[in-house]
């Protein structure tokens, strides 16, 4: 089942976010549990997950953007792309990166943007099979 999170979600996403490079599983602090309510009142900001066996095995974050260019169209920003080890290639990623489309096509962006870290071949396949290109933009980080 694909859909977008819920409160009750938070250990089962920070499990799979473990998964993600260096990230250690976050106590639920005030602190943390305050970011969590307030990522969740966000309207433009996704977490889109897929549960299997309630169970969270893949997820990305979809982030639309308001923007004064393109006739003031928004944009939106996917970042977190992460699929438990146990069911990656299976299109899980995939539908998530399609609900993450979705979404910002009902939210009228003019464009859809995607920055990894991986540098496998692999995953930047992966990127371009699901319609995204890395010859249009150059993206610069500054790390803070």
């Amino acid at each position: 089942m694909i859909r977008e999170i819920v409160k009750e979600d938070f250990s089962g996403l920070m499990e799979l976010y473990m998964q993600l490079g260096d990230n250690p599983m976050p106590e639920k602090t005030p602190q943390i549990m305050e970011l969590w309510n307030r990522i969740l009142q966000d309207k433009n900001y996704h977490i889109i997950i897929i549960e299997k066996e309630g169970k969270i095995v893949s997820s990305c974050v979809c982030a639309i953007i308001p923007n004064f260019t393109h006739t003031q169209r928004p944009y939106a920003f996917i970042e977190n792309v992460v699929t438990d080890k146990e069911y990656r290639k299976k299109g899980l990623a995939t539908a998530c990166l399609n609900y993450a489309k979705e979404i910002a096509v009902k939210e009228n962006c003019y464009k859809l943007m995607l920055l990894t870290g991986s540098k496998k071949e692999s995953t930047l396949n992966f990127y371009e099979q699901a319609g995204y290109n890395k010859k249009d933009k150059t993206a610069f980080i500054q790390w803070i």
